[in-house]
């Protein structure tokens, strides 16, 4: 299985990462590479569920940040064994619209649950299953705001459960990525998403031209 294959992208809300996501998926499939473009929560039907009562409240009754944070680790486990690691088994590229560094900041440090704990609970998901390369924006979470409230207006939609949390919150996920990228740099490139969306595009080609095969 290849590994080096699997990339994810990282960042707080709004941060610019799904842009550069399609970017980068259009780029290696006009390569000829074959490319699965996945999410987390989600993935599968299974994670899509899951998805759905993380970010809507689906359940009716509000999720205790334990429990948050082993849904997402359920869903990453159905997301590995029936999506990723088969896709990598493969040859395919996969690209990953969050991973587990997500529920670190967000359930870790967000949540307060302690990054230790998220990562004993993801190990049991994961089963060593890890991106190759990790792609961390980070942005203001004043810029964050703006940009959120502008896409809701544009799309006429509403804020979801996370994404309506208070901006302490928000600045605690923003220090935990930070420090994420601080202490795995073989791994995680940290992206200034407040750059031009070109000039961040380039930076990411440079980037996986190390680790390409």
């Amino acid at each position: 299985m290849s590994m080096n294959k699997f990339i994810s992208f990282e960042g707080c809300e709004g941060s610019g990462k799904s842009t550069q996501i399609t970017k980068l998926t259009s780029f290696l499939r006009d390569q000829g590479e074959e490319v699965i473009l996945t999410r987390e929560p989600g993935g599968t039907p299974t994670g899509e569920l899951i998805r759905n009562i993380l970010q809507h409240d689906a359940a009716g009754e509000p999720v205790s940040p334990m429990a948050e944070a082993l849904l997402f680790a359920a869903s990453r486990a159905q997301h590995v064994d029936h999506v990723i690691r088969p896709a990598l088994e493969e040859g395919k590229w996969v690209i990953c619209d969050r991973f587990v560094d997500s529920s670190i900041a967000y359930q870790g440090s967000g949540r307060d649950l302690g990054q230790d704990e998220i990562m004993e609970i993801n190990h049991h998901a994961i089963r060593g299953c890890m991106p190759a390369l990790t792609f961390v924006f980070d942005i203001p979470i004043d810029v964050a705001f703006e940009r959120m409230a502008k896409r809701h207006v544009e799309e006429s939609t509403a804020a979801d459960r996370i994404e309506s949390e208070e901006a302490a919150f928000h600045e605690s996920v923003r220090a935990a990525y930070l420090q994420l990228a601080e202490s795995n740099q073989d791994r995680i490139r940290l992206i200034d998403g407040t750059k031009d969306q070109e000039v961040i595009f380039t930076q990411i080609k440079e980037h996986l031209g190390l680790i390409q095969a």
